[in-house]
This record gives structure tokens, sequence and C-alpha cells, in this order.
């Protein structure tokens, strides 16, 4: 398709979570009519949409009935089978990201080679098939290091800690004895974030920085924009730059950053999609990530990034929605509920922003 989308025609978006619930709010602001398909019936994002087709994602004749339906297809996950991007694209339908960024995406390996590959600087790190090479990696690497498996696994899950060479074999059970990275420690000072669009037309908008906080492997909390300098505004800049011109991407994405000593800053992941570090923009940002990400998969002009506000955002985990009330009767702060139906430990719930008037000081130029 080499026209614009234009209000009412039907962006189908794969995966009805939270992400899924935002962008198609934000799609619904444009004027475009939203389709859901998720194995979840009555999805979070489904109530916010005109339907959904309730199936897996890998289901061929779910994955054709939303062709059929939809001038573009978008997706709030990563992890989407690559067979159902070949067969929505047999189909006529134009899907955005990419196949390319769904693969470099889906493994950890192959992500830090192709990075590398840009001239991107990563931490170092070894592919892992076997106990053998573990030992070895550590070896190498030293200790402590960070074992992921190479494929999944999100928000700390899939991961361990080898603090040492005799913890190797613990660490392989702990993942499931399967395919893995190790990755050398990174002695950083903090971790920054930079949400980045490109369009159909090549045309890129770059977001200020957001300094994030974790806990327990989940993000926590990110204050944007972050107090940076201005050689690091534009390192994070030419990275992101980087990445989606070679990709040749279309949507929004979000790079995880290590400051380093120094202020070199490392990519940790790249994710093919909104990100929850960006939800700052939301209320700090004329055009938040949602919309952004609406705008370049459906061909229209990016949507300015400048910050108008300072935001901290945190994320809602498990029973901390049960402050609501409390936080909803703060006037410096605006609510964004998921709408899931059961309060898991750890399970994002919701988060908030909390505003502020946007200084400009010295260190910061964003």
């Amino acid at each position: 398709m080499n026209r614009p989308l234009a209000p009412g025609d039907t962006l189908g978006i794969i995966g009805g979570g939270q992400l899924g619930r935002m962008l198609s709010q934000a799609a619904s602001r444009l004027g475009f009519n939203v389709v859901i398909l998720d194995p979840e019936e009555n999805s979070p994002a489904c109530r916010v949409s005109q339907g959904q087709i309730v199936a897996a994602y890998d289901n061929p004749t779910a994955l054709r009935v939303m062709a059929g339906a939809c001038q573009a297809v978008t997706f709030e996950f990563e992890n989407v089978p690559a067979r159902s991007i070949e067969i929505l694209t047999e189909a006529g339908t134009v899907v955005a990201p990419g196949p390319r960024a769904l693969a470099v995406a889906q493994d950890r390996v192959d992500e830090k080679t192709f990075l590398n590959s840009l001239g991107v600087p990563t931490t170092a790190f070894a592919a892992i098939d076997n106990l053998s090479a573990l030992r070895a990696a550590v070896a190498s690497l030293g200790a402590p290091a960070l074992l992921k498996t190479r494929r999944e696994g999100y928000d700390g899950k899939g991961q361990v800690w080898i603090k040492d060479a005799a913890g190797a074999a613990r660490a392989w059970a702990a993942i499931g004895s399967q395919p893995a990275i190790l990755e050398a420690k990174a002695e950083f000072v903090r971790e920054l974030s930079v949400i980045c669009a490109r369009g159909r037309d090549g045309s890129i908008a770059i977001y200020p920085l957001g300094e994030n906080t974790h806990a327990g492997g989940v993000l926590k909390t990110t204050v944007a924009p972050a107090k940076v300098t201005s050689q690091t505004k534009s390192q994070a800049t030419r990275i992101a730059r980087k990445i989606l011109e070679g990709l040749d991407y279309v949507g929004v994405m979000g790079v995880e950053l290590f400051e380093m000593r120094g202020g070199r800053l490392l990519v940790n992941e790249i994710a093919p999609r909104v990100h929850n570090s960006g939800h700052w923009t939301q209320d700090g940002c004329v055009c938040d990530q949602f919309e952004q990400h609406v705008r370049a998969v459906a061909g229209w002009p990016l949507g300015p990034t400048a910050a108008h506000a300072q935001v901290e955002m945190t994320n809602l985990l498990g029973n901390e929605i049960k402050g609501w009330k409390a936080l909803a009767a703060d006037p410096a702060v605006r609510m964004h509920v998921y709408g899931k139906r059961e309060a898991k430990p750890g399970r994002k719930m919701a988060h908030v922003n909390r505003m502020k008037p946007l200084r400009r000081g010295p260190g910061r130029k964003n």
C-alpha cells in the first residue's frame, strides 16, 4: 500500500494487553477503526476497540480474516511468530515494523551481533549452546556475568546472574538448559532509554532521554527528560538513527542504554514497539509514543517530540493498584489504568505520570 491510511480505515493490532490498549486509544483519536487479535476473550485492548478476533497469534484463518479487515497491521510485543507476519504480508496487508526488526529483536545473540555490525557498542557477550560453552565464556568474560535465554523472557524472566565459575551449572539448569547468551557485567552509572520513531518516508523523530530505575528486573520509574549533557544526547541520537536506518524500520522503537563512567553509552536491548519507558510521553509531550507509532505505521507525518513537562512515570504492580483513590486525588498525577481483571503479584496494572513544570538548566539540553 503506497497511500497513507485515511480516517475511517482500519488498523489491526496483534496483542490485546496494555500496549495494544493504548495504541488503540491513540488510533481512535486519529479516526481509525481498530481490530485486535488476541487469544484472551474480551482483552484489555478489545474493550476500547471496534472488535477482536479471538484466536492464537499464529492461527492462519484468523490472520487472513485480519488481513481482509485491516489496511495495516502492527503489534504490541516482539515475539510474534514469523509465520504470522508472512501470512499477513502474503494477503497484501502492510505490516510494520517489518519482519527483519522482529527477527533481530527475538534473538539476543542476533540482536547484539547486528548492533555491533552497525558500530553500535554493547556489553561483551558470548553465544551459549551447552554447559561447556558456558564455562568457557565465564572464564573469558569473567564473573559476575548475566546469563539470559536467547529468546523470550522479559521483566527479569529467563535470566540469572553467575557470581563465580562454580555457579555456571546451577545457572544453566535455572534457565532450562536452553540456548542462551552470556553478557559481561556492565559497570554503568545509570540506565537511560531513548524512544525514537521512523516514518514510511524515512523521516526520524527522537524523544528526550528518560532515566530508568528497575526493581526485581521490572521497570519501576522513568524520569524524563533526563538530566543529560549535550554530548550524551548526541550519542543517543546517533545510536537511534543507526538502528532505525539499519533495519529500514517503520514505527516506534525503545532503545535501552547503559551510561558508563566517562559518559559512553552502551545499548542493552532494543524493543521494536512502543516501550514502557516511553509512557511519560502521554502527558509530557504533544504527540505521545502511541500516536507516533500509529502515525508512522499509517504513513502520516511524524509528530513533535519536544517535552512540555517534567514527568516521573511509575508502574503500579499487583496490589499497588488498590491505591488508586489517593492517586486520583493528587492534582499532579495522571492515571493510566489497563483494565486487567486480576492484580497478580508483579503484574503491571497501571502507571501514573507525576507532572512537574519543565525547567531547563545546566547539563540538560533536551
